[in-house]
């Protein structure tokens, strides 16, 4: 697996070098770094970032879709993202997601883990099946605006 630099990365992916650079800080492109602190991209993740940008009818089709293999599941709420960290602690493992610019952490089985093979890396999918959601005003509370009916 070759790595490449952020620059031709982003020729390779037809995109400006300041874009490819905001995609990485961001943290929509995964990356390795040097031992200097360099990001590096892989060619998977260029692949990745291709298949994205290719419209839908000419996109490749590698693995089944995730709705397809999991018709039989009756959870709906399911975000696709990628691994950032899998930390194993005895019989347990802590898995943070990133889902889009947001971060998602599960608590699941170490043997789970094992048995998916889950890398940091990895595309994965938060399937969420609760009896409890919460939910919170984003903001400060001082600053909270009533809706007008009309």
């Amino acid at each position: 697996m070759a790595l490449h630099t952020v620059r031709v990365a982003a020729e390779q992916l037809g995109v400006a070098y300041s874009t490819l650079k905001r995609w990485v800080h961001t943290g929509h492109v995964r990356t390795s770094r040097t031992e200097g602190g360099h990001h590096r991209i892989s060619d998977n993740e260029i692949d990745r970032l291709l298949a994205r940008q290719q419209p839908e009818g000419r996109r490749r089709r590698t693995v089944p879709d995730v709705d397809e293999s999991l018709d039989g599941l009756s959870a709906r709420n399911r975000l696709h993202g990628f691994i950032d960290e899998v930390r194993i602690d005895g019989l347990l493992a802590q898995i943070r997601m990133r889902v889009g610019d947001q971060s998602l952490t599960a608590v699941i089985t170490a043997d789970a883990v094992r048995a998916l093979k889950l890398r940091r890396g990895d595309d994965a999918l938060a399937i969420i099946k609760s009896t409890e959601v919460m939910i919170a005003r984003a903001g400060s509370p001082g600053r909270q605006r009533k809706r007008m009916r009309g």
